[in-house]
């Protein structure tokens, strides 16, 4: 499968689409599917998907997989038990526009991280380009009006957020010490074991206090959706692609994730696309071409 699909940006810009539609429904779902059953269930999905095509290396790369199990607890709870459990929660109490911009800090707080940690600095035209992409962002998010910003205020909803986004910047940087010569498939079964072992008793805490799933066919097929293309794929995509292109270039690609959240806006909810969307959808990929750019250079 991975075979078809050799660009690593193709393979970013696909895993935005995913996430996008991650996002959407984990906001259409929030009230017949609590945030940690659906976390725990799309990784299930994901799991059964993986365990197939994992299991047969297992046995030839367990040393590697054994001598890497600090950098495999540490990368599954953060990007498997961490990240989606907490944008979830996040869903359930704050506006689809405070997510979105709060979501769009990922590069940034990947770049600062990456900095921080690893000692790596951007070239004037990155840094130009990962700022232009931002500003498309915002552009989309306050509807061509700066004064819609200010309107925004900060509820409990966007603090799970801004703890999913540092999250997730971990998880990007942390990608540089997976361990080395493990199947892609073998590490993400590993990665989904920790996180489910992780989830497993809040997800039980969540059923204690009464609430469940409300299986209707949208909730069902919601549940399949995030384990099959954000969880399973999306993942698979993202790993490889960090590993190609490093983890401040793969993380400006979740830009995308506003605009694929505009068209899929358009096609299921019959939504209109406004001229701001398009100035920041211009925006952005301007500033996708000016980062990338500067590695082809």
């Amino acid at each position: 499968m991975l075979s078809r699909f050799h660009h690593p940006y193709l393979l970013l810009i696909l895993t935005s689409l995913f996430w996008s539609g991650n996002m959407v429904l984990g906001r259409a779902i929030r009230n017949e599917v609590p945030p940690l059953s659906l976390a725990f269930w799309r990784w299930a999905i994901a799991l059964v998907l993986t365990l197939p095509l994992a299991l047969p290396h297992l046995r030839s790369q367990w040393p590697q997989l054994r001598s890497g199990w600090p950098a495999i607890v540490i990368l599954g709870l953060l990007g498997v038990g961490g990240y989606n459990t907490l944008a979830y929660i996040a869903l359930q109490y704050t506006a689809a526009t405070n997510a979105v911009l709060l979501n769009s800090f990922i590069p940034i707080a990947t770049i600062a991280l990456s900095w921080a940690f690893l000692k790596k600095n951007l070239h004037g035209s990155e840094w130009l380009g990962v700022l232009t992409s931002l500003f498309g962002v915002i552009t989309i998010v306050a509807r061509g009006e700066l004064s819609t910003l200010a309107g925004l205020a900060l509820n409990i909803g966007d603090l799970w957020m801004l703890g999913a986004v540092f999250i997730w910047a971990l998880y990007t940087i942390g990608l540089q010490w997976r361990p080395p010569g493990v199947h892609p498939m073998l590490l993400l079964a590993a990665l989904i074991v920790v996180g489910l072992l992780a989830l497993a008793p809040v997800y039980a805490w969540e059923i204690a206090q009464g609430r469940l799933i409300h299986p209707t066919p949208t909730s069902l097929a919601g549940i399949a959706y995030t384990g099959i293309f954000p969880g399973f794929l999306g993942y698979i995509f993202y790993n490889r692609a960090v590993g190609e292109v490093g983890a401040s270039k793969a993380s400006l690609f979740i830009h995308l994730m506003p605009v694929f959240g505009i068209l899929l806006a358009a096609l299921f909810l019959g939504e209109v696309p406004q001229t701001y969307h398009f100035a920041g959808i211009a925006l952005i990929f301007a500033g996708i071409y000016l980062t990338t750019s500067h590695q082809a250079r």
